[in-house]
């Protein structure tokens, strides 16, 4: 690894932390990061030649693996006519009218650059619908790294919460409530003491303190109140949309969000993201109305025909995403049957094409519950398995990912890696 170890360093003195996303850094695993090179399929390489089997998959995007045919055709093809033109194109269409049309409690749609972009001008054009100020967010729910959702939880149902960031003002963080995810009584007791929320805004599948799914009752209960208290719903499906189903988690439970905010899959591996909703609410972005929202690079024509090549093959797809979920509970259980043979304690979640495992004694609910997993044996496992040349999620609390490149044989690989590694723990 001298080569990835010299490749940090010098990164260091140029790129502040080395890295341009904090989890890149492989902190949390107190290693240094790897420097790839390329990728094909299911696998990477890094800088030193060594090949990896990828459940990263850039975090998501790459449902199909990583230099799909049809989806560097699209990108070549868009790339003849020009990178980016600040105006309008006919893709952005194309792609609007393609995800609009199986979705039908949302009318219209908004692009932008990413999940942070989507999330924040969400909640920007709840507020604006509602005229009210505060919003109720899920500890553990990661949204993007705007202002008013870094945040830290406290307790959990602290009314009022401090900055999780230098830089957040507390005047700012003080109109974001938390409560427990899956506990509905922590949100009728912020809904009972305020009468000024916005929007209430999740992850209907949690990806961000490793994956954790809402219980279906929970969210139908959150839908009710919302209701009952003309709070607007959002639902965060940047990570879980087109991954978890082909329609996330309103594919899986059929709930309808007020506002659904997209990201990931919808770019094909180049940087994209959305929000949406019925008209009324939508109409109310500039220049239509008084919600102000935009960026030069919103509708970027590579990122455009990326995304239109990707979902156009998932929803063209039979079996998909059966395939996939079919792949990700024999990995899972293939986990946890390992951790078992071991006395290895292990919690292990599977949704669609997404996993996560957790080592501790009980199942995961909530953010608390996930904090309760041991991240040091977790830290020597990724080592383990990175030694064996599987490249999991740098972090107990992040997600892995099946792509459609994986097949059993792959996957019977990877629970081999994990059974060398419970014992060598």
């Amino acid at each position: 690894m001298k080569n990835n170890k010299k490749a940090f360093e010098e990164a260091c003195e140029y790129i502040a932390g080395g890295v341009d996303s904090p989890v890149r850094a492989f902190a949390s695993v107190g290693s240094n990061p790897l420097f790839i090179k390329q990728g094909k399929g299911a696998y990477i390489s890094d800088i030193e030649e060594n090949t990896y089997i990828d459940y990263v998959q850039s975090w998501g995007p790459l449902l199909f693996g990583h230099c799909d045919e049809d989806i560097e055709k699209a990108c070549k093809k868009a790339l003849e006519h020009g990178s980016s033109f600040g105006a309008p194109t006919l893709a952005e269409t194309k792609l609007a009218k393609f995800i609009l049309k199986d979705w039908p409690h949302l009318d219209k749609i908004r692009f932008v650059s990413s999940g942070t972009e989507a999330t924040m001008s969400a909640i920007r054009l709840a507020r604006g619908f509602s005229k009210k100020d505060k919003i109720i967010k899920f500890e553990g729910c990661y949204h993007g790294h705007s202002d008013s959702l870094l945040v830290s939880a406290g307790s959990g149902a602290a009314t009022f919460n401090t900055p999780s960031s230098l830089g957040v003002l507390t005047d700012v963080a003080k109109n974001t409530l938390v409560a427990v995810y899956n506990d509905i009584d922590s949100v009728k007791n912020l809904i009972n003491n305020d009468d000024n929320i916005a929007c209430i805004i999740i992850e209907p599948i949690a990806g961000n303190m490793g994956l954790v799914p809402a219980k279906i009752e929970f969210l139908q209960e959150l839908r009710k109140l919302c209701d009952e208290y003309q709070i607007l719903l959002i639902f965060d499906e940047v990570m879980s949309g087109f991954r978890a189903s082909y329609l996330g988690s309103f594919g899986i439970n059929n709930i309808k969000a007020d506002i659904v905010t997209f990201g990931k899959v919808i770019g094909g591996g180049i940087p994209a993201a959305a929000f949406a909703a019925r008209a009324e609410i939508m109409d109310l972005l500039s220049p239509l109305g008084g919600v102000y929202q935009a960026g030069t690079l919103s509708g970027n024509p590579l990122a455009m025909a990326a995304g239109y090549a990707s979902l156009k093959k998932a929803r063209n797809y039979e079996g998909l995403y059966e395939k996939l979920e079919k792949l990700g509970k024999r990995l899972t259980q293939g986990f946890k049957e390992a951790a078992n043979d071991c006395k290895i304690p292990l919690q292990v979640n599977c949704v669609g094409s997404m996993f996560g495992f957790f080592f501790c004694e009980n199942p995961v609910n909530n953010y608390q519950d996930a904090l309760k997993s041991d991240t040091k044996l977790f830290a020597k496992f990724h080592a383990q398995m990175l030694s064996k040349g599987v490249y999991l999620a740098p972090s107990q609390f992040e997600t892995g990912f099946i792509c459609e490149c994986m097949d059993k044989k792959i996957i019977d690989k990877t629970i081999q890696a994990a059974q060398e590694s419970f014992k060598a723990l």
